[in-house]
């Protein structure tokens, strides 16, 4: 008969389960992985999201750039505009480029002038993303017109 109570007193202790305090630990734990798994998961989509906008404006001002002297002479002064529905704003500014060396503007014989290209695009809420490119461009005088001494 001991042996028999050693027995079922052992069968109940397998039976009883969890306690409490283990099933809010398990919990905890679970809870903290899960935080944790979320706030990687949203800061890698904030990545994904920034760099997608960072994409697009380069796109726009690539193509900005490229079309900035072509289909007209470069000439002094500042325009601005939008794409996507105002969704990234621009400025571009075109100034003649000054030589710190000489502080005079850089022409040559042929009265080619060179010119500095300063881009600023925005976008997102705020205006808090940027990006800012420069460049050079060399503008040529129309045919016909008088080189610059």
């Amino acid at each position: 008969m001991i042996g028999r109570r050693a027995g079922v007193r052992s069968s109940r202790r397998r039976a009883r389960g969890y306690t409490l305090i283990e099933v809010i630990v398990a919990f905890a734990l679970l809870a903290l992985a899960l935080t944790l798994l979320l706030g990687s998961l949203t800061n890698a989509s904030r990545q994904v999201h920034w760099a997608d906008g960072a994409g697009r404006a380069t796109l726009f001002a690539q193509s900005l750039l490229d079309q900035t002297g072509v289909a007209e002479p470069l000439a002094a002064g500042t325009r601005q505009g939008n794409f996507e529905n105002e969704r990234y704003r621009w400025t571009i500014d075109i100034r003649p480029y000054v030589d710190n060396g000489s502080a005079t503007q850089a022409a040559t014989a042929d009265g080619a002038q060179l010119f500095e290209v300063a881009l600023h695009i925005e976008w997102g809420p705020s205006a808090a993303q940027r990006l800012d490119m420069q460049t050079l461009r060399l503008s040529r005088p129309a045919v016909g017109a008088e080189p610059l001494p």
